[in-house]
């Protein structure tokens, strides 16, 4: 076994392999950017290298600098964790020209996987079904539209090498290829520096299956169960889960058995995970292969009890794996959730910055694979997930419980996050139900639309629990002053029924606090429900709150600012505004406040640099019409025209950097 591995990766990836190393007793390398110095990779690794600049193409993605890290402080192998350099052929050549192990499979095949059309011909050599679709890669235009007279539309270019979703673009008509063909070509190229495009058929509605396996040295090939990853947006995973509740144990055998017959074939060796579509009528089809570990890998954990990682390490050092297919068996159901950067409210925009509280949801059987802590700063040039959060229960209700759960008490401030949109996710009546596609989010949780309406119950848990804070806030206040209060010849009894008004946005609630038992316990009344509420001994300005309403555990994220309370629970995220009836009789004659609109000005709506302007001064632009292109968190995307109109002036040029609401266009008044 190696003593000493440097982990070619940032953020919770190299964090978790970390983790491994250390059960293991291997002694870690980490390597940064400037700034990352102070990154949690850097801070838990046992020594750390400078390897460039914050651009990845100046850091993290030059192999001559990750390959000379290791070998300066005398490393054995390289992890190459996800992302970056770990599906770079040349990168695990180089590595073994430098006499180091690379913790993958051969570079043969990588560069046979990685290429989604040789991977595609390898897949119908094993006899393994793939998605119909033109067998060449297209670079140009009419080269485009000629495959797609043979495929139909809709179709779907993708990326001929790399995956993760980066470069991929769903086209709907003729006049929609041009565009997304460049957009394509411009993605994958940035990411994996080859901009050949293949076009397939695009399968409205299918699940996303993959399977786990790993194959040693010694021709051992052993598949680890699936997981579903149907759960998309814009082809980036959001919650996957294992087992999948659409296989059958023939089925799972069936699709498990294809994959390891397609490692065999292509000379597979370590983790790897071939995926699947899985179309409405049982029908599958090979997807991709990725040669890597998959972000993913911990629900597959979770259920067979095995250390992905460990394993990777034992496979790269030449041991046999430890277990036959008949000795892997499935316990229980797992789900993860990625928790990104990202304002879903606003279509998934980046969001950067500075973290400035954090804490991590616990309890039994929730775990958290996290990069980030108080401090950390997120920025532009690194993929956005934070953390992932991975739920195990005895069924798949148990684990999404426990999950909505956890989500509701991981609490982030400074940036915003995809939490509550992940928990939207885990409490829709669809999702509960396990008949899910890819097409899920755009079907039912569109951007657009802000998510389902609240239910009435979860209105009035958030309402109650902000209503009980205010009062408890108050009361302490009022018990503070009590000392210079006079008590000769009072005697009052102890007042133990409190009325208030709880508002947001339009719902108002009247509400009635009634506590009994001068302590804990609590009656509280809401329109004409009744609840029974059992609060902790709180300190009462604390942002995670915990109660025990009508016999069940809720939790609560919460926000203070002044008389308003931010509240989040199961994926709703409120505004409250507490009232007693007195001041709220005054309320009520309150002008609504103004809002100001820039209706000249095309505002930049998320962080990123500057790509393309595709306009200038005095051009007339129309409506949907793309005027400038961003990059941010490695993805591109395009600014749209609101509305037709003239240009007055374009106030950036590529290559600037431009923050959210930043003014990127001014039209002429008309």
């Amino acid at each position: 076994m190696f003593t000493k591995i440097l982990i070619a990766n940032r953020g919770e990836i190299a964090v978790r392999v970390i983790r491994s190393c250390r059960a293991m007793g291997i002694t870690t390398v980490a390597v940064y950017s400037e700034p990352d110095f102070r990154s949690q990779h850097v801070l838990l690794a046992d020594e750390a290298v400078l390897v460039g600049t914050a651009r990845p193409g100046e850091s993290y993605l030059v192999i001559e600098r990750i390959i000379e890290a290791a070998l300066s402080t005398g490393c054995e192998a390289i992890h190459p964790g996800y992302g970056f350099l770990s599906e770079n052929p040349l990168f695990a050549e180089k590595v073994s020209a430098a006499g180091l192990v690379f913790i993958g499979p051969p570079p043969s095949v990588i560069s046979a996987m990685g290429d989604k059309i040789a991977a595609k011909k390898l897949a119908i050599a094993a006899n393994v079904p793939t998605v119909p679709g033109y067998s060449e890669p297209v670079v140009s235009l009419d080269e485009a539209l000629a495959a797609t007279a043979t495929v139909g539309f809709p179709i779907l270019l993708k990326p001929a090498a790399g995956g993760g979703g980066k470069g991929m673009r769903i086209v709907e008509r003729k006049e929609e290829m041009a565009s997304a063909l460049q957009l394509c070509q411009q993605e994958t190229r940035k990411s994996f520096g080859d901009e050949r495009i293949f076009v397939e058929r695009y399968i409205t509605k299918p699940r996303h299956i993959e399977i786990q396996l790993i194959a040693d040295q010694h021709g051992n090939v052993v598949h680890l169960g699936e997981r579903e990853c149907s759960i998309q947006r814009r082809y980036q995973k959001i919650v996957e889960e294992s087992p999948s509740c659409a296989l059958s144990p023939e089925l799972r055998e069936k699709m498990g058995s294809l994959a390891c017959e397609l490692a065999r074939t292509a000379g597979y060796v370590n983790a790897g995970t071939v995926e699947f579509i899985l179309d409405e009528d049982g029908s599958f089809y090979f997807l991709e292969m990725n040669t890597r570990l998959q972000v993913e890998h911990p629900v597959t954990e979770l259920v067979n009890g095995l250390d992905l990682v460990e394993l990777q390490l034992k496979v790269a050092a030449g041991e046999p794996l430890p277990f036959t297919q008949k000795d892997i068996t499935l316990k229980g159901w797992a789900i993860e959730v990625r928790v990104c950067a990202e304002d879903a409210r606003r279509g998934f925009v980046p969001s950067v910055g500075l973290i400035t509280r954090y804490a991590e949801p616990r309890g039994q059987h929730v775990r958290v694979d996290s990069g980030v802590e108080a401090g950390s700063t997120i920025s532009v040039f690194y993929d956005p997930m934070l953390a992932k959060v991975i739920t195990w229960g005895s069924n798949r209700e148990e684990a999404r419980k426990r999950m909505v759960q956890a989500l509701n008490g991981y609490h982030i401030e400074g940036v915003s996050t995809n939490i509550d949109f992940a928990n939207q996710v885990l409490t829709h009546p669809v999702f509960i139900s396990g008949e899910i596609s890819t097409a899920f989010i755009p079907t039912y949780l569109p951007a657009e639309d802000g998510g389902p309406p609240p239910s009435r119950e979860t209105l009035h848990y958030m309402a109650l629990a902000t209503t009980l804070i205010y009062h408890l806030r108050e009361t302490l206040v009022q018990q503070s002053l009590l000392p210079l209060k006079s008590t000769v010849g009072v005697s009052s009894p102890e007042k133990r029924q409190f009325s208030y008004v709880a508002k947001s946005d339009t719902d108002i609630f009247p509400i009635l606090l009634e506590n009994n038992d001068g302590k804990l316990q609590w009656r509280i009344e809401i329109e004409d429900r009744s609840y029974t509420v059992l609060t902790p001994p709180l300190e009462y300005y604390r942002r995670r709150l915990k109660l025990t309403i009508n016999d069940e555990s809720s939790y609560f994220r919460l926000k203070y600012n002044g008389n308003f309370i931010e509240a989040a629970h199961n994926g709703v995220c409120r505004n409250f505004e507490i009232y007693n009836p007195r001041e709220w009789e005054v309320a009520q004659f309150m002008p609504p406040p103004a809002t100001k609109k820039r209706d000249n000005i095309l505002d930049c709506p998320m962080p990123g640099l500057v790509v393309d302007v595709r306009v200038k001064a005095g051009e007339r632009v129309y409506r949907g019409q793309e005027l400038i292109i961003l990059e941010s968190m490695k993805m591109e995307s395009a600014v749209s025209a609101p509305n037709d109109g003239v240009i007055e002036t374009v106030n950036v040029q590529p290559g600037d950097a431009v923050e959210t609401g930043s003014a990127l266009i001014h039209f002429r008044k008309s």
